[in-house]
């Protein structure tokens, strides 16, 4: 085949992470649609789902997010099955260990508002006041603390790079076809992307394209002409260290200042997202250690007297595609060009979505509509009519 011939898809989707191998996983899944991946990176070294913490949890505080969630984990949990290829089952490493969020006497009304919502859905979350807490967990303190909230169920962390190559392979298992190759253009009809240029000069032809860009995907937007779209890459850091004294069964523990840590195999992992007047659009991956020794180390070794002595072996530097506009995924068809699908900005829930988003998008894409979580609350248009979903629970 020469760069310059012509090959036609019914689906080209832009971008093979874990959003868009998941589509095209369910695509090829539920349906006979011929379906092409194009990803620039196969080895995902600077991908987000590889750098992320791979948490999975319920503990939001927006119905469709909630729901989204709770599928996401039926799913990695039955997923070494249903990705199996010949046999060959991915280790996903599903660790059911629960989020654990704390909250102070400024965060309680938060925190009970949100159970209601997330019990009303079928989420296992508990509210622990300080008793609880003392007793569940013994290791905190509890000094400055009212309640927690613990998600019984459904909630912990994976191997992320696992879940997307577990994705990638079954869908090239049951027929998508990956393609190493960058898009440097669209070409449009009225209302309609009739092509997908590559940089090697191959052109696809397609029916529907899918935007799965992550970081690049208002780059991507900005090739079918669509020029508003708020997504914007935003660095990421997580540090791993050491620490002398075991904590058994440690959940993902949220501090009410926003730092974050979990256990990661004999040592912990732990993050903090900075603040929004602090966080330019930033593609380096350099790693900034004052966050750890000036923001991140104080409060760990305040709420968890064990972490007063640690060491940090390593730390790494990944980007969210976040969405200025609320922080909530952007998915499904543009208004006006009506077989451009977006699956974009979705500001680090991305990797315990995909599922979700995938299932959403391969039955918009087939029938025209969602048949098993209506996700239309997300739709691009929300932006145009300055309609945000706030979500309060952005970790």
């Amino acid at each position: 085949m020469t760069v310059s011939e012509h090959t036609s898809y019914d689906v080209v989707i832009i971008g093979g992470g874990v959003i868009g191998s998941s589509v095209a996983y369910f695509l090829t899944r539920d349906s006979m649609l011929s379906v092409a991946v194009v990803e620039c990176d196969p080895s995902y070294e600077k991908s987000a789902t590889p750098r992320s913490a791979g948490g999975v949890r319920s503990q939001f505080s927006t119905r469709p997010n909630v729901m989204m969630s709770l599928f996401g984990a039926e799913f990695v949990r039955a997923a070494p099955d249903l990705l199996a290829v010949d046999g060959d089952r991915p280790a996903i490493g599903f660790r059911e260990n629960g989020y654990l969020l704390l909250a102070s006497d400024a965060g309680v009304a938060q925190l009970h508002e949100n159970h209601v919502l997330q019990t009303d859905c079928g989420a296992a979350v508990s509210i622990l006041d300080r008793t609880d807490l003392a007793h569940r967990f013994p290791w905190l303190n509890l000094t400055d603390l009212a309640c927690g909230a613990f998600g019984e169920q459904n909630e912990g962390w994976l191997d992320p790079y696992s879940l997307l190559q577990g994705f990638k392979r079954k869908a090239r298992a049951q027929g998508a076809k990956y393609i190493t190759d960058t898009v440097v253009g669209l070409t449009r009809t009225d209302g309609r992307i009739d092509t997908v240029l590559l940089q090697s000069g191959q052109t696809l032809t397609c029916g529907a394209v899918v935007n799965a860009s992550g970081v690049n995907g208002r780059q991507t937007a900005a090739m079918a002409g669509i020029t508003d779209l708020p997504v914007f890459g935003k660095k990421r850091q997580i540090f791993a260290f050491n620490c002398k004294e075991p904590i058994a069964k440690m959940p993902l523990t949220v501090d009410p200042s926003g730092v974050y840590c979990r256990p990661e195999n004999e040592m912990f992992i732990c993050g903090l997202a900075p603040p929004e007047d602090d966080d330019p659009d930033n593609a380096s991956f350099d790693v900034d250690h004052g966050q750890f020794e000036n923001d991140i180390w104080p409060v760990l070794a305040t709420r968890i007297p064990q972490f007063e002595a640690i060491k940090v072996v390593n730390a790494w530097a990944g980007h969210y595609d976040v969405n200025l506009f609320d922080q909530n995924a952007i998915l499904g068809p543009h208004p006006e060009i009506t077989n451009f699908h977006f699956a974009n900005g979705f500001s680090g829930h991305g990797l315990q979505q995909s599922p979700a988003v995938g299932r959403a998008l391969s039955e918009m894409i087939i029938t025209g509509r969602y048949t098993s979580l209506d996700l239309s609350d997300f739709g691009y248009d929300r932006i145009a009519r300055n309609r945000p979903i706030f979500e309060k629970n952005v970790i």
